[in-house]
């Protein structure tokens, strides 16, 4: 074993770089989102510290290769690594205050947090293939070998971060086990232990440890209304408690989104957009069965279970972490026998269905943080095959009505008008039509029947539909969608 072990800590720093990629997404995205700007300066910033590291440690081995200097390199990473939780909230949570740019924050927190420790990891690589060159005499077979090493180090240190450490044991306590592996690498490279060395090494261990639970204290202080900071196989949430004028509300927040709230007096839901979901009550009397996809804290589901109680809703969820909070949290009752959930990708969903729903409501999507196999011609399609003759599809849309930010709802309402047989919009509140807002698209297959009945309950929503709504984009595609994450 101590043959190999160089070849062992090349391959470990391949897992590990390749693990704290994926923390710095989970990391950075409460603050500054998860699109593809912010992964692509993350994998950036992340390829420039690798790029570095490679060329000062190839410097490095040719002045004076030894596996001394190594070790050193992995104590410095040992270091690095286990501050990122604090410097979370002294570096991040600041510089978002101060800055609007996300992509700036994301650039600055990423340099500053993640591309140290990458850049030592990477250094190591180089200085392997000279002291075992030094060695062995036959430095293509030696560099072919730890390259090698280090990819399928990077390879192994995805799946099991991405599959089972994220969702299982969360970012926190990857970036301890991390630090304390790097230390322990460092360790067993060193070969000059002293009462003096072992002495740092000692204190530096502990030092990792505290740093630990000082950053989880510091993190709780600068954040009292989170009351439970989680990550999923798909997003890192939030559960956090509000009070907005006099009402006490609990949040659900998905990266930087504000997913579902609740009045924690009364147990409401409190986003006045999900109120247009009932309309599918309006528009086609003879509704029974709808589905939804987007579950996050089920808000409307269970609101959905109330009023209407000889009504089945089916709830599309792909993250099974939202409904065990969603259960823990904000008072859903899984046990119900007008619910059904699904925990599957919505698109995946549609695509081989062979249920035929009254209504079908979708909320997956935030501002243009979409999954845009949910936003295309194709899609909706499919949402149409899923629909029974007369049914109804109403959606949740971020997007302002005019000016710069407007792509999203112009793109999706001619979409729309390509698909269904009638057309709806409505804006839920009064604001600016350049303003990002919330906005209610609703199509329909064949004609509405009216639910005269109830139609006293929804006249002040009806009163905001847009009439003279106009949209000169073309129709987006599986092929062509300039929207979404």
């Amino acid at each position: 074993m101590r043959k190999y072990k160089l070849e062992i800590t090349v391959f470990l720093c391949g897992a590990l770089t390749m693990m704290l990629e994926l923390v710095a997404a989970r990391v950075l995205a409460p603050y500054v989102g998860s699109s593809n700007l912010i992964w692509t300066t993350i994998i950036g910033i992340m390829l420039i510290g690798m790029s570095l590291g490679y060329w000062v440690g190839g410097k490095l081995a040719d002045k004076n290769p030894n596996i001394k200097t190594v070790s050193e390199f992995l104590f410095i990473a040992c270091i690095t690594t286990s501050i990122i939780p604090i410097s979370e909230v002294i570096i991040i949570d600041n510089l978002i205050k101060i800055c609007n740019e996300l992509v700036i924050v994301a650039i600055i927190s990423a340099t500053l947090i993640f591309g140290i420790p990458s850049f030592m990891l990477a250094a190591i690589s180089p200085m392997a293939v000279k002291i075992k060159n030094e060695e062995e005499k036959a430095v293509g077979k030696i560099s072919g070998k730890i390259s090698s090493l280090s990819t399928i180090g990077s390879i192994i240190g995805t799946f099991v971060a991405g599959f089972i450490l994220i969702p299982n044991i969360g970012v926190r306590n990857i970036i301890l086990i991390s630090s304390i592996l790097l230390w322990l690498m460092g360790i067993c490279l060193y070969n000059n232990k002293n009462k003096k060395t072992v002495s740092i090494m000692i204190v530096i261990l502990i030092a990792i440890i505290g740093i630990n639970i000082y950053s989880y204290k510091l993190f709780q202080d600068k954040n009292p209304d989170i009351i439970k900071d989680v990550d999923s196989e798909y997003s890192r949430i939030w559960v956090k408690e509000m009070k907005n004028e006099d009402v006490n509300y609990k949040t659900l927040q998905v990266d930087t989104g504000l997913e579902s709230y609740i009045d924690q007096n009364t147990g409401e839901m409190g986003a006045e957009y999900l109120k247009y979901f009932d309309l599918f009550d309006y528009y086609n009397e003879n509704a029974n069965s709808v589905l939804m996809i987007g579950g996050a804290a089920y808000t409307y589901p269970i609101h959905y279970l109330v009023k209407y109680q000889d009504k089945t809703i089916d709830v599309v969820e792909i993250d099974e972490k939202m409904t065990e909070i969603a259960q823990e949290e904000f008072g859903l009752d899984t046990n119900n026998p007008n619910l059904k959930i699904h925990h599957q990708d919505g698109r995946s969903f549609l695509n081989y269905n062979d249920t035929k729903y009254d209504a079908i409501l979708i909320d997956a999507f935030k501002g243009l943080n979409a999954p845009f196999e949910l936003t295309t011609y194709e899609a909706m399609q499919k949402v149409r095959n899923n629909l029974k003759d007369n049914g109804i599809v109403i959606t949740n849309i971020i997007s302002a009505l005019e000016g710069e930010e407007d792509d999203f709802i112009k793109y999706e309402y001619n979409t729309y008008k390509a698909v269904f047989d009638d057309v709806k919009l409505f804006r839920v509140r009064d604001a600016e039509d350049n303003q990002t807002q919330n906005i209610i698209l609703i199509g329909i297959k064949g004609k509405t029947s009216i639910n005269e009945n109830e139609s006293d309950q929804y006249q002040e929503l009806l009163e905001r539909e847009i009439t003279d709504f106009e949209s000169d984009k073309q129709v987006i595609t599986d092929d062509y969608a300039p929207i979404g994450d």
